[in-house]
């Protein structure tokens, strides 16, 4: 196994065309994503007084964030129409390797910020909605 470079860990946001194309949001200096798995705390009295939890049980969710410099590139503006209306939407994450993650999100969060004697920049949060695949190329 080889490591991967951050950089070519990348956000794409979908046009929702019939065949969806994918563009880089513009910008990005960083990028996360957490799985996330609720838990179905399964206990009972002659659990020994330890936790047990159900396998396969509970929601599961992805969330995705980033940070970047505001560009005032086309996927920039894209995502922004897509916070100001709550939108969901389909989205991409790629890894260097070729693996992704593909499936509809909606943005949570959309920051803005600038100091007087630096860069615009912004902070985005997303959440899954549905089932995201995972796609190892």
């Amino acid at each position: 196994m080889t490591a991967e470079k951050g950089r070519a860990f990348l956000l794409k946001i979908g046009d929702g065309g019939a065949t969806e194309i994918f563009d880089v949001v513009g910008g990005m200096r960083s990028t996360s994503l957490r799985i996330n798995n609720e838990m179905v705390d399964v206990s009972h009295k002659m659990s020994g007084g330890w936790r047990e939890i159900l396998s396969g049980a509970g929601n599961r969710h992805i969330s995705l964030a980033g940070s970047g410099i505001f560009t005032n590139s086309a996927s920039e503006t894209l995502l922004q129409t897509k916070a100001l209306t709550s939108s969901v939407d389909n989205y991409q994450v790629t890894f260097e390797s070729g693996a992704n993650f593909t499936g509809a999100f909606q943005v949570t969060s959309l920051e803005y910020a600038g100091d007087y004697n630096g860069e615009r920049t912004y902070n985005i949060a997303l959440e899954s909605s549905g089932v995201v695949g995972f796609s190892n190329v």
